[in-house]
């Protein structure tokens, strides 16, 4: 079991990431601080060390991706969130909610892709690792992901 210092440092650095991963895949603040605590409890529990700093991060997104996937299995015909009352909370600043907002409405495939790429600088190859997913795979939904912004924000196309 980890200390309450690691616990404490982990938080500090992680919670962020942890909440904004559960608020793009669940759309629902309570269901959010629910994934939160049982990821926080599972790094309580996990006793193996990590090799470095992004191993340990990858180890977050990977037990938060999956602790919102069981949830949505078990709750599948639960009522959601309005997607305005979500936009709201997690957009750090008005001038990017028009973006967030087309990036939430994307199917849960291309979303996690595009997120994880885009608001966490992860490359194809690491989403690619998190995901479970081929590299080519992760190249194929990041490009259909910005046919669909495009589509959705009016954009130009690429060179």
């Amino acid at each position: 079991m980890r200390s309450e210092e690691e616990v404490v440092r982990a938080m500090d650095t992680y919670a962020d990431l942890v909440r904004r991963l559960c608020l793009v895949r669940l759309k629902s603040r309570e269901d959010t601080e629910d994934i939160f605590q049982t990821v926080f409890l599972k790094y309580l529990q996990h006793t193996k060390p990590f090799a470095n700093a992004e191993h340990e991060k990858a180890w977050f997104i990977r037990v938060t991706l999956n602790a919102c996937r069981d949830l949505l299995r078990f709750w599948a015909r639960r009522p959601t969130v309005p997607l305005e009352a979500l936009a709201a909370q997690a957009a750090p600043e008005p001038e990017d909610r028009s973006v967030l907002e087309a990036v939430l409405s994307l199917p849960e495939k291309y979303r996690d892709a595009v997120y994880l790429h885009y608001y966490e600088g992860y490359s194809a190859p690491e989403i690619g690792d998190l995901l479970g997913k081929n590299t080519n795979t992760v190249y194929t939904l990041l490009t259909r992901a910005r046919a669909l912004l495009r589509e959705k924000l009016g954009g130009e196309e690429d060179g």
